[in-house]
């Protein structure tokens, strides 16, 4: 298995430490109005595409899949276009403009939650594929790991990698002098604006976290931004207070939060409200039944063989192909 990817993205960093084999090539996001940027994103894509075809040819894999954002588009292009299977993976309760102009090319197309006229056979509902690093420990295991008392309500904050500045800072405002054990997971971007500001010993603040798992596994409710981590929580049956992003791309993360909600796993804040957010918190801790029934509303919903249901698919693709 060989992975594709932009030299100047996270993916040139994480794919080489995992221990696979990055190819890259140079594009961009396509600008949603018509401008001089758009009309060099387009000239990039196109480059892209026939670099995307070199790598192919060099490379002579039976099948490729898409990740979903504008660096799969190129290469599914290509791909199509030597007649090699092409499927995709859509992340959010929203298709990505990336996925809109590419999903002509694609065999398949695995989404995440059902969207309004897409169906099978092309496209099929699988979750998102979670990586194993998030996979749920027992309690007990989980909290040692990440240094947390083996008794007692924790309470999770969780942003994003690079942070997310607004719910970092209602975190530490919040409890950062009083209140629950509380593990904030800030991303390394807010990090060092935080970390003077919460000085209890049961605030626990880390830029990062290797063991996501451990981290999800070791709290009993999760305040969280709402994009790809709805299914690290879902799996890890975390009963959560999602905080959308209000500037994601077609307000997905909304869309993504409206899921877990309605499933009775989640409930949704939007940014205009974030001060009710610590008496919701309050409340749920409070509430062991709640806590309860949400974690199994999460647990309903969770989609944990996604991964394993894409590889069969892919697997069928290239055999078809042949």
């Amino acid at each position: 298995m060989t992975f594709a990817g932009s030299p100047d993205r996270v993916e040139a960093r994480l794919v080489p430490a995992a221990g696979f084999e990055l190819e890259t090539f140079r594009t961009s996001g396509l600008p949603r109005r018509p401008s001089v940027e758009l009309a060099r994103s387009l000239m990039r894509a196109g480059g892209a595409v026939r670099e995307s075809r070199r790598i192919l040819k060099r490379r002579r894999p039976d099948v490729v899949l898409g990740a979903g954002s504008f660096v799969a588009g190129p290469m599914v292009i290509a791909a199509a276009s030597m007649r090699i299977p092409t499927a995709l993976t859509e992340a959010d309760a929203h298709l990505g403009l990336a996925n809109r102009l590419a999903a002509p090319f694609a065999k398949r197309v695995f989404l995440s939650y059902e969207l309004d006229g897409l169906g099978p056979p092309k496209y099929r509902v699988v979750g998102r594929p979670i990586p194993r690093t998030s996979r749920a420990l027992p309690r007990a295991e989980a909290r040692a790991r990440v240094g947390l008392p083996s008794d007692g309500r924790v309470l999770g904050v969780f942003g994003a990698r690079a942070g997310a500045t607004s719910l970092n800072e209602l975190a530490v405002d919040a409890w950062g002098k009083s209140g629950p054990t509380v593990l904030h997971i800030s991303g390394e971007r807010d990090w060092e604006a935080l970390r003077g500001r919460a000085d209890r010993a049961d605030y626990h603040l880390l830029p990062t976290v290797e063991d996501f798992g451990a981290a999800l596994s070791a709290v009993d409710l999760a305040v969280s931004r709402s994009g790809g981590t709805v299914w690290e929580l879902a799996a890890a049956g975390l009963p959560a207070v999602l905080l959308p992003y209000p500037h994601a791309t077609a307000d997905h993360q909304t869309k993504n939060a409206r899921h877990f909600e309605r499933g009775g796993g989640a409930i949704l804040v939007p940014e205009s409200e974030l001060e009710t957010v610590p008496g919701i918190v309050e409340t749920l801790l409070a509430d062991e039944t709640r806590l309860e029934e949400m974690s199994a509303a999460m647990k309903r919903l969770a989609r944990e063989d996604a991964a394993e249901t894409i590889a069969e698919e892919l697997i069928q693709l290239a055999a078809a192909g042949r």
